[in-house]
């Protein structure tokens, strides 16, 4: 088995990977979770990340040159998906037009009792971020 510190070097940057492929954001908050006390199923895993990486290299965002300036917010949870903590995991993603701006997967810090509320915190973490996105694209120039 290979050292703590090589798990959480690969996870790290697998964290900056993140900034340009959403695809991987669910999987590497998945691996985040468990950087204090990595076992051999989590480096199995890790490299399963590495080889998904390896099969589509040119995988990247795509910035559309479009007039729409509309901002369009999905978002998404499990409920109670963690089988050591029972919290849910929440996602969104914002699109300025068709091009992704930012995204987010993240585990929930409370336990969620319903689906419905895991799901409401999660559109409470997505309507926080176009409150923000709004006040920056409305604010006046420098």
């Amino acid at each position: 088995m290979q050292s703590p510190e090589t798990y959480r070097r690969l996870v790290g940057k697998l964290n900056l990977l993140v900034h340009t492929r959403p695809d991987l954001a669910f999987a590497v908050q998945l691996l985040s979770q468990f950087i204090s006390d990595p076992r051999i199923p989590h480096f199995d895993a890790a490299k399963h990340v590495l080889k998904y990486l390896n099969n589509d290299p040119n995988q990247g965002l795509f910035m559309n040159n479009s007039d729409d300036s509309t901002l369009h917010a999905y978002c998404d949870s499990d409920w109670a998906s963690c089988p050591q903590s029972r919290t849910s995991v929440s996602g969104f993603a914002i699109l300025l037009g068709d091009s992704p701006i930012t995204w987010k997967s993240k585990k929930q810090i409370t336990v969620s009792l319903s689906s419905t509320k895991a799901e409401y915190r999660s559109m409470r973490r997505v309507t926080a971020e176009l409150a923000w996105l709004t006040r920056l694209f409305t604010q006046d120039p420098i």
